[in-house]
């Protein structure tokens, strides 16, 4: 069993001990989402009231969330501690790239959140129905695609900072919009990666701390999600 998440991976429930015989459930995991959500909002909401002065705490927090999200994939038994400073680092992230967007384009956050929580309630929905069934191939063929998206991100800023203008990712062509609502279609599948990983997990009893580290893969995916929608709505907005 694998996720196209990186930070869900198989041995990562498999090589960690029990603490002191807690397990991980589905409702421990959902408990600690919505506090790592509500550390985003907080954040969030803090650089958000800064206006344009967030910048410098916009870049900060991109930056601090990237460095605990690996250390938080190769330290699991840390999550506790790890995730909610990576849920932090993220809203102070979002606040300020939100404010940008929004002053670029009234209203553009609220369809964000609305359509990053609608989305990820219909894949919840979809796989708790079994519509989509997380089968081997479905598995090879998200984490495929995730993978091809983490390499065009790279090709694409590494041309871009050596002057190849690279318009497809931003622009409003008929290209750029596809590409866009590919992404999204692929972050929304991971979703449902996420959520069968998260309860296998709690089927095989997991340490009570990977409650944690499931809602901060999860996380991840979602702030993914929000980002490449604000994308797509400005890209639609700009044609």
């Amino acid at each position: 069993m694998r996720s196209g998440n990186p930070a869900l991976r198989e041995k990562m429930f498999a090589a960690t001990t029990r603490d002191d015989g807690a397990i991980m459930t589905l409702n421990g995991t959902v408990d600690k989402t919505a506090i790592l959500l509500a550390v985003v909002v907080a954040g969030g909401a803090f650089t958000w009231s800064l206006g344009e002065s967030a910048t410098p705490l916009m870049i900060g927090g991109a930056i601090v969330g990237l460095i605990l999200a690996l250390v938080t994939v190769f330290n699991p038994q840390r999550a506790p501690v790890l995730a909610p400073l990576y849920a932090g680092a993220e809203g102070l992230f979002l606040g300020g790239i939100s404010r940008m967007f929004e002053s670029a384009y009234s209203g553009i956050v609220v369809q964000a959140v609305i359509l990053t929580f609608a989305i990820m309630i219909a894949m919840l929905l979809l796989y708790r129905s079994g519509v989509i069934k997380v089968t081997r191939n479905f598995r090879l063929g998200v984490i495929a695609a995730t993978g091809g998206i983490a390499l065009y991100y790279g090709i694409t800023i590494l041309l871009n900072m050596f002057g190849v203008p690279v318009g497809y990712w931003h622009n409003g062509s008929t290209l750029g919009v596809l590409i866009g609502v590919g992404i999204v279609v692929i972050a929304a599948l991971s979703l449902v990666l996420d959520f069968d990983f998260i309860e296998a997990g709690a089927r095989n009893q997991a340490p009570k701390h990977m409650e944690w580290y499931g809602a901060f893969g999860l996380l991840v995916t979602l702030v993914w999600l929000y980002v490449e929608i604000l994308r797509l709505l400005a890209i639609l907005n700009r044609r």
